[in-house]
């Protein structure tokens, strides 16, 4: 195993953050109140920093674990590993959890794609830096 590139990880996470504000704006906002207090919102963007971060942090673990050499000589690897994980665990959970709560489809679609591209994103990240 080689070693984790942090600067990777942390790029890779505030990357994923910014995505993030851009596509939904202000994260988790509560919907049923009109003007969410100040520290609420501060404690969404903290909760949805710190998800990525645990996110790209196993990303970082997972390059490691391939070794630079690996992903030098096949660096779509980056893209088919944050893929993977993405269209295999994430986006079925996203896609359950609307459902459980009778989301529209498009909401569905629409924060699923959000999260392919926000780990596509993440994998970029860590091809760049790689």
């Amino acid at each position: 195993m080689g070693p984790v590139n942090w600067l990777a990880v942390v790029l890779a996470a505030a990357l994923a953050v910014v995505l993030g504000v851009i596509w939904n704006g202000q994260p988790f906002q509560d919907g049923r109140s009109l003007s969410p207090r100040k520290s609420d919102r501060a404690g969404n963007y903290g909760l949805v920093c710190f998800v990525f971060l645990v996110s790209s942090v196993m990303l970082g673990h997972n390059f490691a674990r391939i070794g630079a050499e690996t992903l030098a000589a096949k660096p779509w690897l980056y893209f088919m590993q944050t893929g993977g994980v993405a269209i295999a665990f994430v986006l079925p959970a996203i896609w359950l959890t609307h459902v459980r709560y009778r989301a529209e489809p498009m909401r569905r679609a629409m924060d699923c794609l959000f999260w392919l591209v926000a780990y596509l994103a993440m994998g970029l990240v860590f091809w760049l830096l790689g």
